[in-house]
């Protein structure tokens, strides 16, 4: 057994000086038959340890109701296997530009800013979740003979509150959990973010991209002991749907890890492998300096412009950080582990089922609420999917604007069974149809959500029809309300709906398709004529794709694929032609 401490000056490996040498990767942005390879990856760059988050909500998705917690665990062993040590940042608040920032649906939805503060209705549901993952850490802690070195209290809790009294109960809950390793916070390296987020007697760490020696400065202002570490260096950066792709300079992120390294600091580099946001599970950002602007939601890629990109395969970033990590090894750097198998060869073709949404959500959909306003997301237990919103417009009357007040987040709008046009709310949340509606009228709106503010003071934000729908002034009662949940597509379920040959009809639907593969490995899915929704591949969900971009194609883990027929599920939103399918060689 070894012991790991906090010292005066540097961390402490039995009592020995040790610089911590570590890369961000997501275990559940990886498929797990695919762990060893990039964390083989992260060796051969030069890093001896990992660092990951642990996502609440895609293990509760209802009170207490757990799905599969011992994935850490394995993740866990699979680093010790690889000769690592672990950090882990098990939240409950995670950011991460996950959905919600880890947080589920169910608790956010009746608390709002209730969350992440001492308000026992919070604290209750934290406490059970944590009893229930910490033992998957504890019984892998360095002191126990395992690779988890450090813990982290919350999570960049300086950039959102100022509950000290929330994190120090939280740090007591992962000590009488039995966590016994070191305990840190991470944030920014300003001063009201350092006040609001640290911990008395827990180390402070601080996030930051650049300028290392002014972020330490700021960090020994409120912390004058104690070793340095940059918690989270951004060597890149994630992306937004219709914006440009972000990129950084590969020579210029060598600079600054060095510049950290150079400062006697230890380093996490963050993404050192950013992985994939499979299952919908991408989270969102209000845009403008203080976070409270018009929704941009990330991408379905989570590539991050990391040395190790999207798919494993080593970048230019890659091999100028194994050149700075290489003067701080013990000996050489491993080699490269052999790469993934790829795609032998592209496959194309079409589908040759479809079925409308509506016939969809009579399968599909959970029991419809009938309510005088319309039911959030929330209310209606709707996590990650859509929602179509059905209200009638009485009549007669003459053509009024329609409208939709506090919508979240982009309405697919029909006026009696036909296309009336797309609400968005990119710039604002009270979107009006180009076209006046008359009554009477039936109206439905199909609302998908893009994803849960995972940063920010608008976290927490319910989803949906928030507000309620108005014609003209007047708003609409009586509203029924029918969610259908991603995880309800499942292999039987689907299996159920009622497909018609051919897709001749085209546009939102539910589309299935058979591909048949020889020489199976990592592909990528493209879907030439779709628009925006959601793809499966074996029942597998890669995430949403949308022609917005920046992203045009989705990355297909090998393990997904098989030898022979494979089947894709295409669930179009919003196009009104008939997508084909393409598995691209990477």
């Amino acid at each position: 057994m070894s012991t790991f401490a906090v010292g005066d000056e540097d961390f402490l490996l039995d009592g020995r000086p040790v610089r911590l040498l570590s890369g961000a990767l997501h275990y559940f942005r990886v498929h797990e038959k695919q762990w060893e390879h990039r964390l083989g990856m992260l060796r051969a760059m030069g890093l001896n340890c990992v660092e990951t988050y642990v996502p609440w909500n895609l293990y509760a998705p209802e009170p207490g109701r757990f799905g599969d917690v011992e994935a850490l665990g394995r993740f866990l062993d699979a680093v010790e296997r690889a000769g690592m040590w672990a950090i882990v940042r098990p939240g409950p608040y995670i950011c991460a530009e996950w959905e919600n920032g880890g947080l589920p649906h169910w608790l956010t939805g009746p608390l709002g800013r209730r969350v992440r503060t001492l308000d026992p209705e919070f604290l209750a549901p934290v406490a059970a979740w944590f009893r229930r993952l910490l033992p998957q850490v504890v019984e892998r802690q360095i002191d126990r003979g395992g690779p988890v070195l450090l813990v982290q209290v919350e999570n960049e809790y300086g950039s959102y509150g100022s509950d000290r009294a929330y994190l120090e109960w939280l740090a007591e809950l992962l000590r009488r959990c039995g966590v016994s390793v070191p305990l840190f916070t991470s944030d920014g390296p300003e001063d009201h973010m350092l006040t609001g987020g640290s911990v008395p007697g827990v180390l402070a760490t601080a996030n930051f991209g650049s300028g290392a020696r002014e972020g330490f400065a700021t960090l020994r202002r409120h912390q004058p002991s104690g070793p340095l570490m940059c918690m989270e260096f951004w060597c890149g950066w994630f992306d937004h749907w219709g914006t440009e792709h972000a990129v950084r300079d590969a020579e210029d992120a060598a600079r600054a890890l060095r510049e950290i390294l150079e400062c006697g600091a230890s380093v996490n580099v963050y993404m050192a492998h950013g992985g994939t946001n499979f299952g919908g599970w991408a989270g969102a950002n209000r845009a403008g300096e203080l976070h409270d602007g018009p929704l941009r939601a990330t991408v379905t890629s989570y590539d991050y412009d990391a040395p190790v990109d999207e798919a494993g395969r080593p970048t230019e970033k890659f091999w100028r950080f194994r050149e700075v990590l290489a003067a701080y090894a013990e000996g050489p750097l491993p080699e490269l582990p052999e790469p993934p198998a790829r795609l032998a060869a592209p496959v194309r073709g079409g589908f040759d089922g479809w079925a409308s949404l509506e016939s969809v959500l009579e399968v599909l959909g959970d029991e419809e609420v009938v309510a005088p306003v319309p039911s959030t997301f929330e209310e209606l237990g709707v996590d990650r999917g859509l929602v179509r919103y059905r209200v009638v417009v009485p009549g007669p009357r003459q053509p009024y604007p329609l409208g939709v007040t506090g919508l979240r987040d982009r309405a697919v709008v029909y006026v009696d069974g036909s296309p009336a046009g797309v609400l968005d709310t990119a710039e604002g949340e009270d979107p009006v149809l180009a076209a006046p509606v008359a009554g009477p009228a039936v109206v439905d709106l199909w609302v998908e959500s893009l994803g849960r503010v995972n940063y920010g003071p608008r976290q927490g934000e319910p989803k949906g029809i928030t507000g309620g729908v108005r014609h003209e002034r007047q708003y609409l009662h009586g509203v029924r309300a029918r969610g259908m949940r991603l995880d309800a597509f499942g292999a039987a379920a689907v299996g159920k709906v009622p497909f018609g040959e051919g897709a001749e009809g085209g546009g939102p639907g539910l589309y299935r398709g058979v591909l048949g593969i020889t020489g199976a490995g990592d592909a990528v899915l493209r879907l030439p004529g779709a628009t925006r929704g959601f793809a499966w591949v074996n029942g597998f969900c890669l995430g949403r794709y949308w022609t917005a971009g920046p992203q045009e194609a989705l990355f297909v883990p090998g393990p997904v694929l098989r030898e022979g027929a494979n089947e894709v599920w295409v669930l179009e939103l919003e196009g009104d032609g008939v997508p084909d399918m393409e598995l691209g060689v990477l």
